[in-house]
């Protein structure tokens, strides 16, 4: 069971770091992301933000399975 875990984990991380990078490139080239001044909108501030937590969780998820592992 813990080895399902584990490897849970570590898919969770691998998908976020594959899917929400590129997701990003797509969010930044909207052009609802910046308004006629070049100005970054609400829109690719929050998508940012969203983007940035699924890396921080990919991280978390990273660094528990790998505990769990030497455990």
């Amino acid at each position: 069971m813990e080895t399902l875990l584990v490897v849970l984990l570590f898919v969770n991380a691998a998908f976020n770091v594959i899917v929400w990078p590129r997701f990003y490139t797509r969010v930044a080239k909207d052009a609802r992301a910046r308004d006629a001044a070049g100005k970054p909108t609400t829109f690719l501030i929050v998508h940012a933000v969203l983007i940035a937590l699924a890396l921080v969780i990919a991280l978390a998820s990273m660094i528990a399975g790998v505990a769990a592992l030497t455990v």
